[in-house]
Order: C-alpha cells, then sequence, then structure tokens
C-alpha cells in the first residue's frame, strides 16, 4: 500500500436522538446504498465495515437540565463512540464515522482527541457546517442535543455526566476552525468569541473564497505536527443541492465550493478521520444527497474531476 493510499475502517452511527426530526438512524445504511465502499475501493483504498454501533447501557442517569431531550440515548452514544474512536485512533487506521445526527460527535471528536493525546500529537477540528454546535446544557434553549458535541469536546463546563468519566483529553478551541456557518445563537457567539474558535461564516467566505480560508488553518495543523478530524454535516452545502437534512439553512457551500474543500483536504494529506453526519434519507429526493456526500468523501480521498463518469439522467 503506497502512501496515498489507505486502510479505512467505517463506522456506522445511527443516531437519531440528538436532532428534532426523525430519520438520521437511516443514515449509515444510505451512505453504504449509495456506494461509499465502492467508491473508496475504486481509488485503491482498503475499506473494513465494522457495522452499526449500538450506545452504552447508561442505567438510570438523569438528565442535569430538564430541558434536554434524550439524554440518556445521548450519554449513551456518546460513550459507545469515544470508546470506538479511541480504540480506532491508536491503529493505522482511517475512520470514517456515518451518522446519524451531529450528536454522535461528541463521541467521535472526543476519542480522536484521547487517541492523538496517547500519540504525543493534538488534534484539530475542521467543522463543516451551517452550524457552531458550540451550546452547553445550560446555554440550549431549544434541548437538541446535536447542538453541543463541539463545545462538549473542546472542555466547556457542565457535560460531567456525559462520557461516565472525567474527559481528560480535550480539543483546544484554538485547534477549531469552523466553515460556512451561518446561524448562531447570541450565546454560542459569546462563547466561540471568548474561547478563541475560529469562525468564517458564509459572508467571509463570499469576500475571501474558502481556499483562501483553508489554507492557513491547514498550515497551522502542518506546522504543529497536528492530526486533523473534519466533521461533515450535509447543512455545509446548500439546501438545493443537498435537501436531506432536518435543519436546513439557505446560502450553503455550492457543488464546486464543497468539492474544492475536500480536494484540498486531500493535498494536505492532513486528515486523519471524518465524520458524514445528518443525512436524513426520508427528506431525500431520489438519493440525491446520499450520492453528493459520497461523491465529496472520494474527492476527500482522491477522486479527480476527470475520474468522474458523467451521469446520464
Amino acid at each position: 500500500m503506497n502512501e496515498f493510499t489507505k486502510e479505512i475502517a467505517l463506522v456506522g452511527a445511527p443516531v437519531d436522538d440528538g436532532a428534532g426530526q426523525k430519520g438520521c438512524l437511516m443514515g449509515p445504511d444510505a451512505f453504504r446504498t449509495a456506494g461509499l465502499v465502492e467508491q473508496l475501493e475504486a481509488l485503491g483504498h482498503t475499506v473494513s465495515d465494522h457495522g452499526n454501533l449500538r450506545p452504552a447501557d447508561v442505567g438510570s442517569l438523569s438528565s442535569p437540565n430538564p430541558v434536554l431531550k434524550n439524554f440518556r440515548s445521548y450519554a449513551g452514544w456518546t460513550r459507545a463512540l469515544h470508546a470506538k474512536a479511541t480504540g480506532l485512533g491508536q491503529q493505522q487506521l482511517f475512520p470514517i464515522y456515518l451518522g446519524g445526527d451531529h450528536a454522535m460527535a461528541a463521541g467521535t471528536v472526543s476519542g480522536q482527541a484521547r487517541a492523538a493525546a496517547e500519540r504525543g500529537r493534538p488534534l484539530f477540528v475542521l467543522w463543516l457546517d451551517a452550524h457552531s454546535d458550540f451550546h452547553t446544557f445550560d446555554s440550549t434553549g431549544s434541548g437538541n442535543l446535536h447542538g453541543t458535541p463541539l463545545a462538549f469536546a473542546c472542555g466547556l463546563p457542565g457535560f460531567d455526566d456525559l462520557l461516565g468519566e472525567p474527559l481528560l483529553h480535550t480539543v483546544d478551541p484554538n485547534n477549531v476552525e469552523i466553515l460556512g456557518v451561518r446561524s448562531i445563537d447570541a450565546a454560542e457567539r459569546d462563547m466561540l468569541l471568548s474561547h478563541g474558535v475560529g469562525v468564517s461564516d458564509m459572508r467571509r467566505v463570499d469576500e475571501e473564497g474558502i481556499a483562501s480560508l483553508m489554507r492557513p488553518f491547514l498550515d497551522r495543523v502542518r506546522a504543529q505536527n497536528g492530526l486533523l478530524h473534519v466533521s461533515l454535516d450535509v447543512d455545509f452545502l446548500d439546501p438545493e443541492i443537498a435537501p436531506a437534512v432536518g435543519t436546513t439553512v439557505p446560502g450553503g457551500a455550492t457543488f464546486r465550493e464543497a468539492h474544492l474543500v475536500m480536494e484540498l483536504l486531500h493535498d494536505s494529506g492532513l486528515v486523519t478521520s471524518l465524520d458524514l453526519v445528518e443525512l436524513n434519507p426520508f427528506l431525500d429526493e431520489r438519493g440525491k444527497t446520499a450520492r453528493l456526500m459520497v461523491d465529496l468523501t472520494g474527492s476527500l480521498f482522491g477522486r479527480r474531476v476527470f475520474d468522474r463518469p458523467t451521469r446520464s439522467f
């Protein structure tokens, strides 16, 4: 296996309790049906499918805040995914976590951060999302827990019972870049600013170009010998091209902007793990969004423009 090919581990996370609209539990199998394995293998990579995880048993754990929805399920998924990501992150594997709503990232990112720390390297996170997902249990008004995973992974207070053990290895907020955001609550905005998280909204993308925003962040990852986790939410994309998401926000990334992000990430050689989240097949149009997400993953793993067949509709 040469330096450009990878041994990839797929992990399904049918998390469906963090979002306000049901359907994301079908996401992992929709990615498989859309040809994710076949595309990665066609690019020369080796793929092992670990199947779909189940949440850990959290017993009679009680919610720390009555506004939180499905807290016990969130805790169970966080614990199961944290353990899985920690184990995979210590191996010479490239994990792709198939969601499931974005609540799953509380486990995947924290687990990858623990594995990175045990390897003596910092974890950086590129959060491709219409939302910042930087609420705490105290700040969330909706109680939808897919709005909290990044704050948890960055070690903000108030998440004491979520993992069932102390979160010893957090992501430095200065090592996080949120790209494509266009919906941030006031409480999140204050916390993002006070913790030094990098945020590039779509106005900044429009004004400066997505490549010019990506390169300084990738340069920092490289300079610090970091590992890079990418968390790609369907709503990073404009809903005109990716309708299968329950949290649509107009004005998202275009087809070419999204592929350019993935192509730049591939060229950097820095990405070591990936989330694909918030795909709700119940809301899709004949698999349109699932296929696009698979195509974007192909670009991350080296598929070039002239490799893409022309589709007939």
